[in-house]
């Protein structure tokens, strides 16, 4: 079978664009990720690795479940760290009152995100608010409280707007520990029964953009070095969802790289052009029937020929005969068992042919049944009979 040009064209479209992406120099993703595993600008993969030896090399595990699945788990260690960096921090009834009843218990909370869930924030004497947009300073700097911690020098995260920042509503228990240019909270530790939480604002401080910055570096370290050593949950649930790696089907894996997307895209829309036209253009020509045809006549026509020219004139005449007196009963109803006066009467009134010529037609039948038919005779007959068919058919 021959291959199909427009199928060929298609599948070298798809191959060179999926070629072309994948050697093409990939521009930098500058998008906020978070995640442990990204090594763009703004994912999270330095600081995770280097998590480690911040905690005296106590073991760090990288969570996909939701908060309240974890912490059910009867196996957890006595006590424990938490620790969330995302965008935006976010946990049902269920999260939240576990994970208070986690801190409740003597375990430590380090969350650094920019939204908070309004329920756990009143709950600890907190809230996160923003300035409006024109007051936006990315020059703004950061710094630690605590003087052991504190720079010479503010700290300075160019790419976040410097309009958000923390607001204390309940003053016990809570302790401010770093704060902005404008002297407002930016890193607060909450004293939670026999536990604390570590409410930070700017999680682009634990980026690998600023992780590996050299003016910059050290702050993550200092922010984190507030936990205690024991072992480490990291989340990664807030920002991928439950399906690790290795339960991701492929179609999943394919809409997370942009150019198997693009490429998955494309077949689509060519395998729907491809059905659109090229399945016209090979559609195999219906072939045209003709309507059967009624060759009565024209069989009469032919064994006529062939019993003239073999000279057989009577059985030629009685055969149109015949065929006559079988029209006029299929036309006219009539019933031809008995010719006479009231019969031919009756068939010039239907037929339209003058009476005159009927009443000769018929003469010329009842001689012909009568006496041996000569050539004359049958050309006679003949022409008697198209006068009447052109007659009848014309009316």
């Amino acid at each position: 079978m021959k291959p199909n040009k427009y199928f060929l064209f298609l599948l070298t479209t798809v191959v060179a664009y999926g070629l072309f992406e994948y050697y093409r120099p990939k521009p930098i993703d500058w998008n906020p990720t978070y995640t442990n595993r990204d090594k763009i600008p703004f994912g999270t993969k330095v600081l995770f690795e280097l998590l480690p030896e911040m905690i005296a090399n106590r073991p760090v595990t990288s969570l996909r479940l939701p908060v309240y699945n974890h912490l059910s788990d009867s196996t957890l260690p006595i006590r424990s760290n938490y620790v969330f960096v995302c965008h935006s921090l976010e946990l049902s009834r269920f999260d939240r009152e576990k994970l208070l009843a986690y801190v409740r218990r003597g375990n430590t909370v380090f969350v650094s995100a920019y939204e908070f869930p309004d329920s756990l924030a009143r709950q600890l004497g907190f809230r996160a608010d923003l300035k409006a947009p024109s007051l936006r300073d990315t020059t703004l700097g950061m710094n630690f409280t605590n003087p052991a911690l504190k720079a010479s020098g503010d700290y300075h995260f160019r790419h976040d707007d410097g309009r958000n920042f923390l607001v204390t509503t309940k003053a016990e228990n809570t302790t401010v520990l770093g704060r902005n240019a404008r002297n407002e909270p930016i890193f607060l530790k909450i004293h939670y029964g026999q536990g604390d939480f570590y409410i930070h604002n700017i999680p682009l401080a634990f980026t690998n953009f600023y992780v590996l910055d050299s003016a910059t570096g050290d702050y993550a370290y200092k922010a984190l070095s507030y936990l205690p050593a024991r072992p480490t949950y990291w989340d990664e649930y807030q920002k991928l969802g439950r399906f690790d790696e290795d339960e991701q089907s492929l179609f999943r894996y394919i809409l997370t790289q942009p150019p198997l997307t693009w490429a998955y895209y494309l077949t689509l829309m060519g395998l729907l052009l491809y059905v659109i036209f090229a399945g016209k253009r090979t559609q195999r020509v219906i072939p045209v029937v003709e309507p059967p045809k009624n060759t009565s006549l024209e069989f009469v026509q032919t064994v006529g020929r062939l019993y003239y020219q073999q000279a057989d004139h009577n059985n030629l005449a009685h055969k149109k005969i015949q065929y006559f007196l079988a029209y006029i009963r299929d036309q006219f109803g009539l019933n031809t068992s008995k010719p006479d006066e009231d019969f031919k009467q009756a068939l010039a009134r239907k037929s339209g042919v003058p009476e005159s010529d009927v009443q000769a037609l018929f003469r010329q039948i009842a001689f012909s049944q009568q006496q041996m038919v000569s050539e004359y005779d049958l050309l006679r007959l003949n022409e008697l009979m198209e006068k009447f068919y052109a007659t009848a058919r014309a009316l």
